[in-house]
């Protein structure tokens, strides 16, 4: 499946794609051979037309491409979703979560209220 939203990380761009970033970022931390990241996967990139211009997407395999950030982070399972606002953590989402849930988890780091 090709993800046309969600842009692909690596530990050299993590920095100034994600901690430099002027609008809140969601990194979906995954592997080809983790189950649960494929049931993450087409949820995180659905989400990217609800959040277009307020939130950056993005992903990092954890194996291939970013092992350093992975580790620098504590990544112990995937997957694993951090949402980062003004360059730290705001929330992380362990596991295949639902979307209403990564919505709701976005929409309190956005300051969205909840009706």
């Amino acid at each position: 499946m090709v993800e046309e939203n969600v842009k692909p990380l690596n530990d050299f761009s993590f920095g100034q794609e994600v901690l430099e970033s002027d609008i809140p970022v969601i990194v979906d931390f995954w592997a080809p051979w983790c189950m649960p990241c494929r049931i993450v996967s087409p949820i995180v990139e659905e989400l990217t037309n609800k959040y277009e211009g307020r939130v950056k997407f993005c992903k990092l395999n954890v194996d291939a491409d970013g092992p350093n950030t992975a580790r620098q982070y504590r990544i112990t399972g995937i997957p694993t979703l951090l949402i980062f606002k003004n360059g730290r953590i705001a929330d992380q989402i362990i596991g295949a979560a639902p979307k209403e849930n990564i919505a709701a988890r976005l929409d309190k780091v956005l300051g969205v209220s909840q009706t």
